[in-house]
């Protein structure tokens, strides 16, 4: 055996690329196989709905005639919020609409709603109410 090592010709720099480690060929035949599963599975799918879809509709009783008729009504409250932001909104105006006006709160007992400007105008100048002092008992 000799001691100097195995050393492998220089390359060819004129050829550009190695043709033999690509085969356009197989490449070509991957890429085509591939879409025709992809289009295989795609047909199989609509056939697959279609069938479903007979089979649904042969198992399904017809609707109820009067369906058309009460089914278009609006259901009972209270109902989902369709805008929750703008309800709030419209609670906050009614709230600050009602702190502001005067009003009835029970017109056969007598009570009233006054704006709160009002009402601490009202304890200002007459004072908070207060309890009969209660008798003293004299042992």
């Amino acid at each position: 055996m000799s001691a100097r090592p195995h050393q492998p010709p220089a390359p060819d720099a004129s050829t550009g690329h190695e043709e033999s480690d690509v085969a356009p060929a197989s490449i070509g035949l991957s890429v085509l196989g591939l879409g025709a599963i992809a289009v295989a599975a795609f047909v199989a799918m609509l056939v697959l709905f279609n069938v479903l879809a007979r089979l649904q509709a042969a198992q399904t009783s017809p609707p109820n005639p009067l369906a058309a008729r009460y089914g278009l009504k609006e259901p009972p409250a209270p109902r989902l919020q369709t805008d929750p932001r703008q309800d709030l909104v419209d609670l906050h105006a009614r709230e600050a609409a009602a702190i502001r006006a005067y009003g009835w709160v029970d017109k056969q007992a007598g009570v009233v709603r006054v704006p709160v400007e009002r009402a601490i105008a009202l304890l200002a100048e007459r004072g908070l109410p207060a309890r009969p002092a209660a008798p003293k008992d004299v042992p």
